[in-house]
Parts: structure tokens; C-alpha cells; sequence
């Protein structure tokens, strides 16, 4: 094993950073939210600059600015993956080298992205980007967002027999993933579930942690779900917390308050408990006066208008 890999386990949550109404990134709300989620929720690690992160709309040297901002304010209290992913490998490589120099504990990359290059193209790109660096690589694995070609586990496996990859975000509905690189690998490579569709399942299948931007929100009921699925063996105990955590879900998948963004529910939930959700870049935009009425009756009527006793009644 290259890396010690069994510091990424648990509970990561997909870090949102915070902007200003005025579409500027907002330094001081990303540092207190990064605090906050280590801090009173108890994150086991952090995923910056991902797809909740919103990297895509971030210029390269924004992206910069965050990652300086991680090793300034997370001062190595928890494991952090820096996202350092772009279509072209160059730019890749280029970040991610600059995410070293900030102390990056890991790499997120994303699938080359929009102009989708066959498989092969894809699995050089991983390969060169590891002849350029020197700490872990996660795979982001997300076709879905990417529209690029996935790798399957068993070509995952190949990059971990060749010192390539050694984690992967399986962003995925079905666990299907997770299960065979927890046969094909084991231990040798920290397997994430990436998606916030089937977390439960993921756990139960064999993940070592979940990965989510769900997480920037429901990261207390999370931990004690994993550590009920991991370490106590307690799966029934484990669908109980899921089942509180799914009326967040549904939020999103089924547009319960309109057609809005998952991220700006996140925001508007952390304004409403007293917190600084920011803003997204648009156009990502913030939830209106009426989506703002229904989420507020929603979260009372689920229990998540205060989130610190969510999980009173779950044995």
C-alpha cells in the first residue's frame, strides 16, 4: 500500500463554497462553513473544490485561492481532497501540482469532461497525471455529470494494480460498484459512495465512506449511520438514521419546494439555522420568498428545523 490509505474513511462532506450576492467568492463564509463542518459536525475529512464545491465555475485561479484558503484554515485537522480535475490533462496536472504545494492530502479528479474522449484517451489521462504527482488520486467517478465514458470496476482494479488510482468517488444510484471493488481490491484502495441516492446501501455493500454535498447538511445523522453500517454491524439501526436523512433527499429528487438547485437548498437550510449559506455562482440561483415559505414548513414538519435533535428518538 503506497499511501495510508485507511485515513480516508467515514464521513466527507463535498465542501460548498460560498459566494457573495454578488456572484464574488466569499473567503471569510467558506472559511466559517469548513470550520463548522469539522468543528460541531464532526466530518471526518473534506472533499473542496467538487462539484458542490462549484469548481466548474470557478477560474483556475479562484480555484487557487480555495486551496491556499484549505491550508490556511483546516491546518491538517482533517484529511482534505483538493478537486484539481479539468477536461484537458495539462490544466489537470497543473492544478494538481499546485494543490500539492498547499498541502493537499489527496487529489479528486474528475472525469475529462464535455468533449468525451474514448476509454482509452481517459485511462492515459490518469496516467499521466499520477506520473505527476505524489499523493493519493481519487477517480470522480460521475458519467452522469461528466459525459464521459465511466471506468468499470474491473479497469479501476488495473489502475490500482499499476499505483495509479487509490480512491474512488462511485457516484452512481445503484452500489453495484461498490460491491465488486470491494471483491476485486479490498483494502487497497479507499472506496467512497458518491451519489446521495442509496448512501445506506453503499455502506452496506462494502464503502469505507460516503461523499456527498448532502453532507453539508446532514453530516451528525451521517456519521452515526456509518458507524452503525461499519463498525457496530447494526444495519437495521443504520436504515433508521437513512430513513431521517431521506426527507432531505427527496428535497432534491423530487423537487418537493419547485424546480431549484440541491446546493441552493443546502444554502437556504443553513440560513435557516442561523448559519451563512452564501450564495451559488449563477445560475445556480437562490430559492424565492415562496420556495423559502415551503422549505421552512418541510423542515419543521420533517424534524430538521433543529438539527441537533434529529436523531432524539432513533435507538
Amino acid at each position: 500500500m503506497p499511501y495510508a490509505l485507511e485515513r480516508f474513511r467515514g464521513i466527507f462532506p463535498a465542501a460548498l463554497t460560498m459566494f457573495d450576492r454578488d456572484n464574488n467568492f466569499d473567503e471569510e463564509a467558506t472559511a466559517r462553513h469548513w470550520d463548522w463542518l469539522i468543528t460541531h459536525q464532526g466530518a471526518d475529512g473534506l472533499i473542496i473544490t467538487g462539484t458542490s464545491g462549484e469548481f466548474i465555475a470557478l477560474t483556475d485561479e479562484e480555484r487557487l485561492r480555495v486551496f491556499r484558503l484549505a491550508q490556511s484554515v483546516i491546518q491538517k485537522r482533517v484529511p482534505v481532497i483538493f478537486g484539481s480535475g479539468h477536461y484537458s490533462t495539462k490544466l489537470t496536472i497543473k492544478l494538481s501540482e499546485e494543490a500539492q504545494k498547499c498541502g493537499a492530502d489527496g487529489l479528486i479528479i474528475i472525469l475529462p469532461y464535455y468533449q468525451k474522449p474514448p476509454k482509452p484517451a481517459v485511462i492515459e489521462h490518469y496516467r499521466r497525471v499520477r506520473k505527476a504527482t505524489n499523493v493519493p488520486i481519487m477517480l470522480y467517478n460521475n458519467p452522469h455529470n461528466s459525459a464521459c465514458v465511466d471506468l468499470n470496476p474491473r479497469e479501476i482494479a488495473q489502475l490500482v494494480d499499476e499505483d495509479v488510482l487509490h480512491m474512488v468517488k462511485s457516484t452512481y444510484g445503484t452500489v453495484e460498484p461498490v460491491h465488486d471493488l470491494s471483491y476485486l481490491v479490498g483494502d487497497r484502495m479507499a472506496v467512497f459512495y458518491g451519489s446521495f441516492l442509496a448512501a445506506y446501501e453503499g455502506l452496506c455493500a462494502g464503502a469505507h465512506g460516503w461523499i456527498s454535498g448532502i453532507l453539508n447538511v446532514v453530516t451528525k445523522a451521517a456519521k452515526v449511520m456509518h458507524k452503525a453500517v461499519v463498525t457496530e454491524n447494526d444495519a437495521r439501526k443504520g436504515f433508521r438514521i437513512w430513513k431521517k436523512i431521506l426527507p432531505i433527499v427527496h428535497l432534491w429528487t423530487y423537487q418537493q419546494i419547485g424546480p431549484v438547485s440541491d446546493l441552493a437548498i443546502y444554502r437556504s437550510i443553513l440560513n435557516f439555522w442561523g448559519l451563512k449559506g452564501g450564495y451559488c455562482r449563477d445560475p445556480f440561483f437562490p430559492l424565492d420568498g415562496k420556495q423559502e415559505g415551503k422549505l421552512r414548513e418541510f423542515l419543521e414538519r420533517s424534524g430538521w428545523i433543529d438539527p441537533d435533535h434529529v436523531l432524539d428518538n432513533v435507538q
